[in-house]
């Protein structure tokens, strides 16, 4: 495939110790004010709170090759207007792991003073940022705002309304998914993970009313029920639970036919709905492991032996392809200790 690497000449830099280069990355071209001594390293760290994309899952081409971490952009001939294009090598999620506050809101102090040049602009670069954080989210669809020592999610995620397509907010303090949910229409990934999350503060009337959401991922919270309302959530194809607080599941969960991965590790489930097997035809990935539902048990479960079909087919195809999988069969659930 072509990439469009070439230098343009029409970009006007307003400081003669920056340059602005192009990044090309996922249908989008987004401006940069670099200074032209800063490294390769550097100008990740500025990208990675534009596109979520960690500093090693980074991969920056110009003109058809590789641009080395240790290298200066003036050694490697980017000038202004220079367009680069950004593959992103993983996932939402890049390197070392989840993004942190201080990567989303600004670069660090240190390397702000390196990239635009003069320590003089350092403020006036961080309030840019910052500034524009609404409409960075408008304009990727992303808000990531892992591990930033959150008790609410901000008023202006709710303000970003349609526009959000992904948000994650795991790994903080937040205390309540409100009604506000509902407004994030055009959702489609929602990750809460680990917040100590309790049901009773988790709008699931909201969350029902989102549309074309596909992911709800609530690892590592308190929750100790779901309602019959969950079975509304029609579009969820996957659905994360594991290491919660949950004795049972209701009835309703079967409703959801587009389902396809069901993740309920270590939790205190004794009981499988008796309708998911059978009216959830595309599942092919349960994990209960570390719950009370033994191998054993699962086999007696109407539908199973579709269920069973469905998820060796796939993990054949892992097989074949040689993607995700390590080769060995996994049945969902501990076997029976006492067999």
């Amino acid at each position: 495939m072509e990439m469009e690497m070439e230098k343009g000449g029409d970009a006007s830099s307003p400081d003669p110790t920056t340059i602005i280069v192009h990044l090309k990355f996922s249908g989008r071209t987004l401006p940069l004010s670099v200074s032209p001594d800063s490294t390769v390293r550097e100008l990740k760290t500025l990208i990675q709170p534009l596109t979520n994309v960690l500093p090693r899952g980074q991969k920056l081409i110009f003109k058809g090759k590789v641009l080395a971490d240790d290298s200066s952009l003036r050694v490697q001939q980017l000038t202004n207007g220079s367009k680069l294009m950004l593959i992103a090598s993983q996932g939402l999620h890049q390197g070392d792991g989840p993004i942190t506050k201080d990567a989303i809101t600004s670069p660090s102090t240190n390397t702000r003073a390196k990239l635009y040049g003069k320590d003089s602009q350092i403020h006036k670069s961080q309030t840019v940022i910052i500034k524009s954080r609404s409409e960075r989210w408008r304009s990727t669809g992303v808000v990531a705002l892992s591990e930033s020592n959150l008790k609410a999610v901000p008023e202006e995620v709710w303000a970003c309304g349609s526009s959000i397509r992904v948000l994650d907010i795991s790994t903080n303090s937040i205390q309540d998914i409100p009604i506000k949910i509902s407004a994030l229409k055009s959702l489609n990934k929602l990750i809460l993970n680990a917040n100590g999350l309790l049901d009773e503060n988790i709008s699931w009337e909201g969350l029902s009313s989102l549309k074309v959401l596909t992911l709800l991922s609530l690892n590592q919270n308190r929750i100790t029920s779901l309602p019959s309302s969950i079975g509304n959530c029609r579009s969820l194809i996957e659905i994360d639970l594991s290491c919660n607080l949950l004795a049972e599941l209701p009835e309703t969960l079967g409703d959801i036919c587009n389902l396809k991965a069901l993740h309920l590790r270590n939790n205190g489930i004794k009981f499988l709905p008796s309708t998911l097997f059978k009216m959830c035809s595309q599942l092919s990935t349960l994990d209960l492991h570390g719950t009370e539902i033994t191998n054993d048990g699962l086999r007696q479960i109407e539908g199973w032996e579709d269920f069973d079909n469905r998820r060796r087919l796939k993990h054949q195809k892992q097989l074949d392809f040689r993607v995700g999988s390590s080769g060995v069969f996994d049945e969902g659930a501990d076997d029976n200790r006492g067999s």
